[in-house]
């Protein structure tokens, strides 16, 4: 079950990272969710020990846990647009 959440509320933090980042119209469902989950991941290991909290990748689905993983999605696009167009949009 905690699997099945990881995937939507992945998929929805993808989805408003890339809406953020304006790479929405190059991405379908499936990327936003890897998006999601890579970003969870790249926020257990880089955000979460700046602002504290857990990714939600350890299951951990509160306020604070959905906002790292959402700045982890935002960096992984960042890094992204980076090294795609030359530049952060």
């Amino acid at each position: 079950m905690t699997l099945i959440l990881i995937l939507l509320v992945g998929g929805v933090i993808g989805w408003l990272a890339s809406i953020l980042m304006r790479t929405d119209a190059q991405q379908g469902i499936f990327l936003n969710i890897v998006v999601g989950v890579i970003g969870a991941l790249i926020a257990g290991v880089i955000v979460t020990p700046l602002i504290g909290g857990a990714p939600i990748t350890s299951g951990s689905f509160d306020i604070l846990s959905l906002f790292a993983s959402f700045l982890g999605a935002v960096i992984l696009l960042a890094v992204v647009n980076l090294f795609r167009r030359g530049s952060i949009r």
